[in-house]
């Protein structure tokens, strides 16, 4: 399992890198694994902003669908083109390929509160 080091985690197991004004977020590989292979993501909050902890969309697995919250307030920009066709790119790289959306953050200090790699392998007992 990976924990890449320049990115944060919530305790809700997505992640948030920021990269210049822009901000990539989708969920952990923790995240991923547990749900098993995904079949759709629906994000419809594109042109929004959001406070931190919102649902911004769900994940659908075979069995279960799943929200998605948001780690930090901001203006969704774009969703992932590739995943329309290609929603099993979550699962095979969920920090690279499989983000699932990009963010104008409101407040980028909100990511202070945000867990890094260790803590959050704490929290999934890794």
């Amino acid at each position: 399992m990976e924990f890449p080091t320049n990115i944060k985690y919530t305790g809700e197991h997505e992640w948030i890198r920021l990269e210049g004004e822009t901000a990539y977020a989708g969920i952990t590989d923790y995240a991923q694994e547990q749900l098993g292979d995904i079949v759709f993501v629906d994000i419809a909050t594109v042109g929004e902003t959001l406070e931190k902890g919102e649902v911004f969309g769900t994940i659908e697995v075979v069995k279960t669908v799943s929200d998605l919250f948001l780690p930090i307030g901001g203006e969704v920009l774009e969703v992932n083109p590739a995943l329309e066709e290609h929603p099993e790119l979550v699962n095979e790289d969920p920090y690279g390929e499989g983000w699932l959306i990009k963010l104008k953050p409101t407040d980028v200090s909100e990511m202070d509160g945000l867990l890094d790699a260790e803590a959050y392998k704490k929290i999934i007992n890794e």
